[in-house]
């Protein structure tokens, strides 16, 4: 077995990384050793070798300059070849990081998008014939045929937007939820998130019924009751979701929705309610656990969105500033 197959099968089994960060960080590797070895060309000593600062810079700027691949892309790259280099050290191959000696290009700080809560409203509202009760009966009474079709996929997209938007989970958490992930009984959903971390978001109500409505419909599509280890969110054809399908709903769903600019994705909808938590006072550790980051840095970047609200706080309620006081504007 090669390095690279060694640490790939170590940050996939131990580590447990997601299927699809395994996939870019052995893309990724892949692409650094055909480039510095050329294609075919591979052996551990010569990939080994490679591994130093004179080549790694080279690297970078051929990214760059001759890919054209964009700061954050080329970061990307060298972190994966830093987290390499330090399974290299831990398994006693190499004794030091060379990548930590490679200076990195500078990335944009992009503040992050979110959709404001007037134009998810409308959403709600043109939508919500979906996730009532009345569609449901109209599906159940030809849920084989093509108006059935057209009602049962019209309910599950408004179902995944409806539950990335209220709890806030990421596209991957929403492919993995099961049936068994709603604890109706404590109003609560489990999320097996990041890092194989697991974490309780609270069930609002409205997200609940729907929730219900929904599994109705899908027993009445398969014929029987499913099981608490089968996924949650199915086609129409009885297979799970999947990250194509989740980003083609929140596309079509939100392109045609007034005051929905910009880019429409699963995570824009999941930055969406991080801002509208901290508007409406949720503390910034609240909204950490709710979200599963790792550390409450991440979280601050949604402060961006409260500047004016937190003027507004100050000049209502700080002592030096409030009621025109003396010694205040």
């Amino acid at each position: 077995m090669t390095l690279l197959e060694k640490y790939i099968q170590y940050i996939e089994s131990v580590r447990r990384y997601s299927a699809r960060t395994v996939s870019i960080y052995d893309t990724v590797l892949k692409e650094f050793s055909a480039s510095v070895l050329g294609e075919g060309g591979y052996s551990d000593e010569g990939l080994v070798a490679a591994l130093n600062v004179s080549e790694l810079r080279s690297y970078e700027v051929a990214l760059m300059d001759t890919r054209k691949l964009s700061s954050k892309t080329v970061n990307q790259h060298l972190s994966v070849l830093s987290s390499f280099c330090t399974f290299l050290i831990r398994t006693g191959v190499i004794d030091s990081n060379p990548v930590s000696l490679v200076t990195r290009p500078k990335q944009e700080k992009r503040l992050p998008e979110f959709y404001r809560k007037e134009s998810m409203e409308t959403y709600w509202t043109t939508t919500e014939y979906f996730a009532s009760e009345e569609s449901l009966q109209a599906f159940l009474q030809a849920p084989h045929s093509d108006s059935g079709k057209s009602l049962y996929e019209s309910r599950l997209a408004r179902l995944i937007i409806n539950t990335l938007y209220s709890l806030g989970i990421r596209r991957s958490e929403l492919i993995g939820m099961t049936v068994g992930s709603i604890d109706f009984g404590r109003k609560v959903v489990k999320i097996h998130g990041k890092g194989d971390k697991m974490r309780e978001i609270p069930l609002v109500a409205s997200l609940s019924q729907e929730i219900l409505l929904y599994l109705e419909a899908v027993e009445a599509l398969c014929g029987e009751k499913r099981s608490l280890k089968e996924p949650l969110f199915v086609t129409y054809r009885g297979n799970s979701i999947y990250p194509v399908y989740v980003d083609r709903v929140v596309k079509s769903e939100l392109g045609d929705v007034k005051g929905i600019t910009g880019r429409r994705s699963p995570h824009v909808l999941r930055h969406s309610l991080a801002t509208e938590l901290l508007n409406e006072g949720a503390d910034l550790n609240s909204i950490k656990e709710m979200l599963g980051h790792s550390s409450l840095a991440t979280t601050q970047i949604y402060t961006h969105g409260s500047i004016a609200r937190l003027k507004d706080i100050y000049k209502r309620a700080h002592p030096r500033a409030k009621n025109g006081g003396k010694h205040g504007d």
